[in-house]
């Protein structure tokens, strides 16, 4: 038992000394490496509080810059924005007002057709392809090329419409993307160390993939810009061009409108004229008959007259043909009732032709008579149909300016 228990080692004095010294030049080191460590952790913690300091600055910094992008880029979409929408409500004004005057075409179309229907009642002689009828259909022509290019210009003015309000709502979309961004932005930037909101979250520290480079953002909204602007002065150009088209056009239809009133009035005036000519020759024959039918009556009596003289005449001869024997002379008397016999029917017989011809000039009077008042039947249903229908109709047509 008191092999197995041994007493502690005993240490010389020397050892104790050595002993002591090296603990007291290892607690020398230990405390010099913690006042190193010490200084070495001031010196670290007040360089990473200036560089969280310096980078904090700099953060707010590039959030200012970053603010100040977006709400310039947000100010120049939201002025685009604007004249985009104001030129879309001026486009939407010229869009109706080219509606308004392709309308506006419909009444004096159907007003020349009309008249084009009109005259084909026009009879005989006087349906003729006059400068009137020629005047109508240059008209009707000139209205529907006028509504043909109307129409064009209007489909131009819808696409132009549905291009614009496209471009503004690319330009809101991006409008919109910009508040977000900048509500977010200036989030960011107002937020302090001690708000009670922060947490540290991990895995946040990347960049996204879907993510663009300032270049293709910036790129992004001046592209839309332009193009808005671009489509907006095609928009402006358009207008111009409609406005000059309205006033072509109206130009164009009433200066066609006057030329074919003119028309209209030369022609009434031209058929009123020789209607009154016709009326004229008319009264004429209608004297030359009362005329020719008493010349035929006083041939009639001259004729009859002459009944008397040669009963007279024949009857003398055929009773001296009675004479006995040697008194059947050949006297004088006889010679001379033979040559009164033979003038008495020469006179009637020349009476009896101017009688014949007499008769037939008056026919021919007759039917003079009747060839003018048919001719001036004709020109008076001209007349209603130029003047009464026609005009009175035309006097409707009013080429309105849009």
């Amino acid at each position: 038992m008191s092999k197995l228990i041994q007493a502690p080692p005993k240490f010389t004095h020397g050892e104790w000394t050595h002993s002591n010294h090296a603990n007291y030049n290892s607690a020398e080191k230990q405390r010099a490496s913690a006042e190193r460590l010490i200084d070495e952790s001031n010196r670290l913690i007040d360089e990473t509080d200036e560089s969280t300091k310096k980078s904090q600055r700099d953060v707010n910094k590039k959030f200012e810059q970053r603010v100040d992008d977006v709400s310039f880029w947000k100010d120049e979409l939201n002025r685009k924005l604007d004249d985009t929408k104001n030129e879309i409500d001026t486009l939407v004004a010229y869009q109706t007002r080219l509606k308004n005057a392709l309308d506006a075409c419909q009444d004096p179309l159907a007003i020349v057709n009309q008249c084009l229907g009109y005259r084909e009642n026009r009879v005989a002689i006087d349906l003729v392809h006059d400068d009137v009828e020629k005047n109508l259909l240059k008209e009707r022509e000139t209205i529907i090329g006028v509504m043909a290019l109307l129409q064009r210009t209007l489909d131009q003015t819808t696409e132009q419409i549905r291009v614009m309000r496209s471009r503004r709502y690319q330009l809101e979309k991006d409008l919109t993307d910009k508040f977000s961004a900048l509500d977010i932005d200036q989030d960011c930037r107002n937020l302090r160390d001690d708000h009670s909101a922060l947490a540290v979250k991990s895995g946040v520290a990347k960049i996204e993939t879907n993510s663009v480079t300032p270049e293709d953002w910036q790129s992004f909204s001046n592209e839309n810009i332009l193009k808005a602007e671009r489509d907006r002065k095609c928009s402006v150009d358009l207008r111009a061009v409609i406005d000059s088209l309205l006033n072509t056009t109206a130009n164009d239809m009433q200066q066609q409108v006057d030329d074919t009133n003119l028309a209209f009035d030369k022609r009434i005036r031209e058929t009123h004229d020789t209607k009154a000519k016709l009326e004229n020759h008319l009264s004429r024959v209608f004297g030359q008959i009362q005329e020719m039918e008493n010349n035929i009556d006083k041939l009639n009596k001259a004729i009859g007259d002459k009944a008397g003289p040669i009963k007279l005449s024949t009857t003398r001869l055929d009773t001296r043909t009675n004479r006995p024997n040697v008194e059947l002379c050949r006297d004088p008397v006889q010679y001379r009732l033979i040559n009164e016999v033979a003038e008495l029917e020469t006179n009637i017989n020349r009476l009896q032709e101017t009688h014949a011809q007499a008769e037939m000039e008056l026919k021919g009077l007759i039917r003079e008579q009747l060839n003018l008042e048919e001719d001036i039947d004709i020109k008076s249903k001209s007349m209603h149909v130029d003047e009464t229908q026609c005009m009175g109709l035309r006097q409707s047509i009013k080429i309105k300016r849009f």
